[in-house]
């Protein structure tokens, strides 16, 4: 009798093993967007979080790690040893069988990082202040928590210079390429790299990312101009297929330097096209106005409008030789920076546009900072 009911426990064990089904539990940050406009929000990789045991649903937890500038969904990373993931015998991971059926949970970490700028009422930059310094809203909300809060005067610099080489600005455009030249000298340092494009009804990569500066340079040299002015298409696809499609280890800083009169005359894009686009590829850009006269006009509006959208800043030299001072008045800027990473509250993935306000407890001091991000879109698991 007791021999009988070994063996009829013995089958159920066998039954039970046999149904059982592995979990496997991956953090796989959202992606962007997917259509041709695609955040100052965030670009991310998919890591995989370790692997469960047979019939375990105990969940891994994420390594917190730098991420790319502001960016709302981050790349996390797998356990360290010694964490709370669920280890397999002798604490190797197992991998389930083929035959098994497999799970997978998708989850995400969302991580903005903030790059700022703090200048006084005088429009010098100011140094050296801790996080109590500032006031934070995201989305009308304070952060979940701050993650990091630094100054980051050598964070890598991703820098693309873009040159109006339409016909209206033929007279000045020599002038224009040795201050980009002499820029690209001073501002690009180790771990900082740098392209060159032209724009005119069309777009042309002159020289890709690079930290070459004899590569750069001949990029510059080689634009020449003519033609009419597609400036927020020239604009919009850059933050789309240069600044969006960037990956990164580490948090760097992108920025676009926008040499232009402002006048478009032959764009698809709009202007909000243009902006949205610089801000879903989180990409500063700093504007200088080709139109030398003693006045503003139209065009200088619409280069002040995208440099206060995307957290930089408008250049009007009244002299074209003022062109080399701006250069280098950004290069300064670039190199005065705060970075402020943090997690936001109520965060969702629906590809909505969430509002950044930052602000200084002085009212001395005035901060400079994105408007705004886009939150990336939830992917299916």
């Amino acid at each position: 009798m007791v021999d009988e009911i070994v063996s009829f426990l013995a089958g159920c064990t066998r039954v039970l093993l046999a149904g059982c089904v592995c979990v496997t539990l991956a953090l796989a940050p959202a992606q962007l967007p997917a259509q041709a406009t695609s955040a100052p929000a965030t670009s991310a990789q998919q890591t995989p979080a370790a692997a469960s045991q047979a019939a375990q649903h105990a969940p891994s937890q994420p390594a917190q790690a730098p991420a790319t500038p502001a960016k709302s969904a981050q790349p996390s990373t797998p356990p360290a040893a010694g964490s709370n993931a669920p280890a397999g015998n002798n604490g190797q991971q197992e991998t389930p069988p083929a035959d098994e059926a497999t799970t997978t949970i998708v989850t995400t970490v969302n991580e903005v990082d903030l790059v700022f700028t703090v200048t006084d009422k005088k429009g010098h930059f100011v140094t050296g202040l801790s996080q109590s310094s500032f006031g934070l809203l995201d989305n009308g909300a304070p952060p979940e928590a701050v993650l990091h809060f630094y100054q980051q005067t050598n964070l890598p610099l991703r820098v693309g210079i873009m040159l109006d080489t339409s016909s209206s600005i033929r007279g000045r455009f020599d002038f224009e390429q040795d201050s980009a030249i002499s820029f690209l000298l001073q501002v690009l340092h180790q771990n900082d790299r740098a392209f060159v494009e032209g724009f005119d009804v069309q777009l042309e990569m002159a020289q890709g990312f690079t930290n070459n500066i004899a590569l750069l340079n001949q990029g510059v040299k080689k634009l020449r101009p003519g033609g009419g002015t597609a400036m927020f298409d020239a604009l919009y696809a850059t933050c789309r297929d240069q600044m969006l499609t960037l990956r990164e280890n580490g948090p760097v800083r992108k920025t676009l330097i926008l040499v232009s009169d402002g006048d478009d005359n032959y764009s698809h894009a709009l202007l909000s096209d243009a902006i949205k686009e610089c801000q879903r590829a989180e990409t500063t850009v700093y504007t200088i106005s080709t139109n030398v006269s003693p006045s503003k006009d139209k065009g200088d509006d619409v280069l002040e409008a995208i440099a206060d959208a995307t957290g930089g800043r408008a250049f009007f030299p009244t002299r074209i030789e003022d062109v080399a001072s701006n250069f280098s008045a950004i290069e300064e800027e670039l190199r005065s920076q705060y970075l402020l990473q943090y997690r936001p509250a109520n965060f969702k993935q629906d590809g909505s546009f969430r509002t950044i306000y930052l602000h200084a407890i002085d009212p001395r001091y005035k901060v400079r900072a994105h408007t705004g991000y886009f939150a990336p879109k939830a992917q299916n698991p």
